[in-house]
């Protein structure tokens, strides 16, 4: 049965359909839209404002002096009124003059009115006006008369904007989408540069019909959209497994509940039965759920409120007929692909030919997103805000994932200087594959292994084009992320088996899984959750140990794939000598289990330790005779030894890997394990970039395991490196540090002509 609601806004409605019919002029039906909306909500005043000329002018109203309409103008920002605009947020007070950003305007002689409720009026994703109501009595609204206004501003964008009444531009005077060049500025996640034009991840549907001419007819049309995309998402659950085109199993196990869900069916059925199209209907919803999300602290409730939002686009692209993403629809030959978030399986989806650059709105350094696009070659910005009010889609677009700056409608002069500095860096590029197949050799004869880190199948073919040594790092909680059970040993073993015949007779690292932390299993309901430091709580090793049932399927699952070969194997996040024990002990039962039953097993087995928390450094005389092998991890390593989170923007570049502090502590524990004649090696950022790289080899570091488009950068620095001087000048700077190593290190390769990208 239709709610109080629904039935107020479809009186409204109804009045309004017959308004946006008539042959009058827009703003003769303003002013009967002013007096619907005030007689059906007993209203003493019903205004609307319109954004004009980058103010919001007062266009229409009942109640309040008809000498200011046209007269009264706030910038976004000024006043009730322009807060709604500027915040694309709803107001509702019962004393309108208690609000700090109360502005009073006497000619309207609104003094008289106490009460206030504004909803913005909003155009594509933007607010181009505000509709407001007032009463001489001081109250709040009810939620089901703000209801009833949300909904009439929805009706209302259309007329608004069929009349050309409103500004094009965006809810800020500053923003400049549309003319003129924008300069979109982010974090560096990939670097590269890349020319395309731009392509929205998902593009909005564009609601063309608010007020539906047969409410039965528009429920049937929601009724066959849920049928179909509730088919989509069963299918692609169905078929979606890792390694494969596909979307994010995790994101899919969360659409399927949200897809399901009566409650959101419903109240896109009772927006129907006010009077809205099936489209309008579904748009009213989501944009009832945006304003419930910005009051959202939590930041999984919010990625939860994210997933609904990207639901309710699948289903309004269903019922408009626009399917698929950008990925489906196909890409222009050069593409900048435009998005809220990726998953990482969503990015496999595109075309790598024509995918050129991502630039996010959200996006981090250490999301999964961001380990794909790396190992892709695709270059990637993030945290761009409000980057899809910036860019429109078609837009010329130059990505310099370097600078962590995109340009849109670049003009002749900032091209001119964008593909200038492309060619030279193309031209490394072809300088890069030209020593693909020669030896990482210093220039006095010292070999350094450049590996590459891997976490896909896919990834192994970086082998061949790099011509890198092997993979040094094989993630393999990449099955477990985006996974929405835990994968069974029979896949995990697959998987393995895959990597490994892929690599050839190139060694491949496999690290155990490293879960927690900022790497939640949605599966794996783990006491660690909600923890206040995650990065330094129940994650990686010390998960596994304690769930080592997970362990020991993976451990049966990598000793199967690797029969007949040999097989390394790494542990995350040792703390303790302990700890490692306990693992290669687990590892070597289940080797025992499959022996006893006369499995066939790899030729030999050898087991390494990740140095990434700062007091296994202390126990190094200890952990050395055990392993076979060690991998220093930089990335957790920096943020421990410096207590500054990698993942906080504010602190994302504060600490440089060329500190005296980082540089001291690599040598120390590269000197403590050539003394134990154990390889050691460095898995990180810090090896991809050529000046740290160079730093590492001086620091005596033989073994690098980097993202795949830094091979040939690394492997071109180390063919123009003079090892040994390298080597002499980390120990002088090192016992004396300079001010700035960074530029004494680069000082030193500028003179030397050492390749540095």
């Amino acid at each position: 049965m239709p709610t109080t609601s629904t039935t107020s806004a479809r009186e409204i409605l109804t009045g309004l359909h017959d308004v946006m019919a008539s042959k009058a002029s827009a703003q003769a039906k303003l002013n009967k839209v002013v007096k619907i909306i005030a007689e059906a909500m007993a209203s003493e005043v019903c205004s609307i404002y319109l954004l004009r000329d980058g103010v919001l002018e007062l266009f229409a109203t009942v109640g309040l002096n008809q000498k200011a309409v046209h007269v009264t103008k706030l910038a976004l920002g000024e006043g009730l009124v322009g807060s709604i605009a500027k915040d694309v947020a709803v107001l509702n007070l019962a004393e309108a003059a208690s609000h700090p950003e109360f502005a009073y305007r006497p000619e309207t002689g609104e003094e008289v009115f106490h009460s206030f409720a504004g909803v913005p009026i909003v155009r594509k994703e933007r607010a181009i006006g505000v509709l407001a109501v007032q009463h001489a009595e001081p109250r709040a609204y009810d939620e089901i008369e703000i209801e009833a206004l949300q909904t009439v501003a929805m009706v209302l964008s259309e007329l608004i904007a069929n009349a050309g009444l409103a500004d094009r531009a965006a809810s800020a005077a500053t923003e400049s989408r549309g003319s003129g060049t924008a300069r979109i500025a982010g974090q560096k996640l990939v670097v590269g540069m890349a020319k395309g034009h731009a392509v929205y991840h998902q593009p909005r549907v564009l609601i063309e019909h608010t007020v539906a001419e047969d409410i039965e007819a528009e429920r049937h049309r929601v009724y066959a959209a849920f049928a179909r995309m509730r088919e989509q998402i069963d299918t692609m659950m169905g078929h979606a497994e890792f390694g494969t085109v596909g979307e994010h199993q995790e994101v899919l196990e969360t659409y399927k509940m949200f897809a399901y869900d009566e409650g959101w069916s419903r109240r896109i059925n009772e927006s129907i039965d006010s009077g809205l199209t099936a489209e309008a209907a579904i748009e009213r919803v989501r944009q009832r759920m945006q304003t419930r999300m910005r009051q959202i602290d939590d930041p999984l409730l919010q990625e939860r409120m994210h997933d609904l939002d990207d639901l309710s686009n699948r289903l309004l692209r269903i019922v408009s007929g626009q399917l698929g993403t950008a990925a489906q629809a196909g890409l222009p030959q050069d593409a900048i692909l435009i998005a809220r978030n990726l998953g990482p399986a969503e990015l496999l989806e595109y075309d790598r030919r024509k995918l050129k650059g991502v630039i996010l709105e959200e996006g981090s350094l250490t999301a999964h997103v961001t380990i794909v696009a790396r190992a892709m070659g695709v270059p990637m910005i993030g945290r761009a805000r409000n980057v899809r009010r910036q860019i429109q889609e078609g837009d010329l677009v130059l990505l310099d994932g370097g600078e962590g700056a995109a340009f849109a409608r670049p003009t002749p002069a900032v091209q001119e200087a964008f593909e200038t500095k492309l060619a030279a860096s193309q031209k490394r590029r072809a300088e890069y594959a030209a020593v693909k197949d020669l030896p990482p050799i210093t220039r006095d004869g010292t070999r350094i292994a450049v590996m590459v880190n891997a976490g896909l199948r896919d990834d192994v073919a970086a082998l061949g084009l790099t011509g890198a040594d092997g993979i040094g790092l094989f993630r393999t909680e990449f099955q477990f992320l985006v996974s929405a059970t835990l994968p069974r040993r029979e896949s995990q073993q697959r998987l393995y088996r895959a990597v490994l015949e892929a690599a050839g007779d190139k060694p491949v690292i496999f690290r155990t899984v490293d879960v927690g932390g900022d790497k939640q299993l949605p599966y794996l309901h783990a006491s660690g959750n909600g923890e206040e430091n995650p990065a330094l709580g129940w994650r990686a090793l010390r998960l596994a140990l304690d769930r080592d049932t997970l362990m020991k399927a993976q451990a049966r699952a990598l000793l199967e794939a690797a029969a007949g070969r040999n097989l390394d194997i790494m542990f995350p996040m040792v703390s303790e000598p302990w700890e490692f024990d306990q693992a290669k002990t687990l590892v070597e039962e289940q080797r025992a289990w499959l022996a006893g039953r006369k499995k066939r097993l790899p030729t030999r087995v050898r087991y390494g330790a990740m140095l990434e928390v700062p007091a296994l450094a202390e126990m190094l005389d200890l952990l050395l005779p055990r392993i076979d092998f060690m991998s220093i991890g930089t990335n957790d390593l920096t943020q421990f030894l410096f207590a500054a989170d990698r993942s906080n923007p504010l602190l994302a570049e504060r600490y440089d890997w060329l500190s005296p502090a980082i540089l001291r502590f690599l040598r120390r524990v590269v000197r403590a394990a050539d003394a134990a004649n154990v390889p050691v090696g460095v898995c990180g950022e810090m090896g991809g970039r050529t000046l740290e790289a160079m730093a590492l080899v001086g620091i005596g570091v033989r073994r690098l395991s980097i993202t795949p488009a830094g091979v040939g950068p690394v492997k071109a620095m180390i063919r123009s490196l003079d090892g040994g001087a390298a080597t002499a000048l980390l120990d002088r700077l090192l016992d004396k540090p300079p001010p700035d190593m960074r530029a004494a290190l680069a000082a030193w390769a500028e003179k030397n002509k050492v390749a540095m990208a």
